[in-house]
């Protein structure tokens, strides 16, 4: 580190070796644990406009580092911090709550929906920053995602090396994501699969969203129909591959969109479901399975209550 500055300062240049717990880490996640309390957005802005510096040279977000790098980190402005101050007590409350698994290497949690996965963009805090304040002192990184209105199984590392090896896991896809969603409609067979391209675009105000696209990245989900109501179907969907939204397009592309889906949701048949209870986007991360060197993971989240309610108010609907 450069002289004259400390691990807290973030209003001066500072010039860090890379030491063995961050070989192989992405630059953006190394930067979002460096820089902590500084909103993702900010942070990728330094990025875009190359004021941070692998070796001397600009890099983009994703880049591997390696042990040995010498990463130069401009000054951030207190200011520019985007601090709120001690997250509430009931969100630390509910997110250790949340916990279902913790061994030396991973912690997962069962997300409520509603709390992201990380701060930025007007968040605060997410799942991450709540469980860092709760358990001040831990290592913890986030191994994989879900969005903000997705309930179920969010995953932790807890070293370097659960980390490292579960990210490469899901590169390589040799792991089993299995979600819970309702689709709307009728479905025609019970089980079938998507095989679809999918690209990511952002609109002109910002708003990310994901089409089928033959110039995408391959995308390939399995649907198996669980249980049929009126008008919808609990629906098993299981990742092939994990691009961002992939069950919602997949779902939309096929016909089916997912019930409460804000953005490639059917807005009629969204209003139905409001009028059953349904507040948010009805999908559910259930299971998430992987192995470790000689260790096998299987981490499970039940269907949240508020979920489970529709599904009950569907059946009683039906009923003769």
């Amino acid at each position: 580190m450069a002289a004259g500055t400390s691990a807290t300062d973030f209003t001066a240049v500072r010039t860090i070796e890379v030491g063995p717990e961050r070989d192989g880490q992405r630059l953006d996640n190394a930067l979002a644990a460096l820089l902590k309390g500084v909103p993702k957005g900010h942070i990728y802005r330094l990025l875009r406009t190359g004021q941070v510096r692998v070796n001397g040279r600009r890099v983009k977000p994703d880049a591997r580092l390696a042990a040995g790098d010498r990463l130069r980190i401009p000054p951030v402005r207190i200011a520019e911090r985007g601090e709120s101050g001690t997250p509430p007590p009931a969100m630390l409350e509910a997110v250790q709550r949340a916990v279902i698994f913790e061994d030396r290497d991973f912690l997962a949690i069962d997300k409520p929906a509603g709390i992201a996965s990380h701060g930025g963009s007007g968040i605060a805090f997410g799942a991450i920053e709540l469980l860092r304040a709760a358990r001040a002192g831990e290592h913890l990184e986030l191994a994989h995602r879900l969005d903000r209105d997705t309930s179920g199984v969010l995953v932790f590392a807890r070293s370097r090396r659960g980390l490292t090896g579960l990210q490469a896991l899901i590169r390589d896809g040799a792991t089993k994501k299995q979600y819970l969603c309702l689709m709307t409609g009728k479905l025609a067979r019970a089980r079938f699969d998507v095989n679809a391209p999918l690209r990511k675009s952002v609109l002109a105000g910002g708003e990310r969203m994901v089409r089928v696209d033959d110039a995408g990245k391959p995308a390939l989900t399995f649907f198996r129909e669980i249980e049929r109501y009126g008008g919808a179907s609990l629906v098993e969907a299981t990742l092939a591959t994990g691009r961002t939204h992939q069950i919602r397009v997949h779902a939309a592309h096929a016909g089916y969109p997912l019930a409460g889906d804000p953005k490639y949701g059917d807005r009629e048949a969204n209003r139905r479901f409001r009028d059953v209870g349904l507040k948010r986007l009805f999908l559910h991360a259930a299971r998430f399975e992987f192995e470790l060197g000689e260790r096998a993971y299987s981490f499970s989240a039940p269907l949240p209550d508020d979920l489970r309610a529709v599904l009950d108010r569907l059946q009683e609907a039906r009923a003769p």
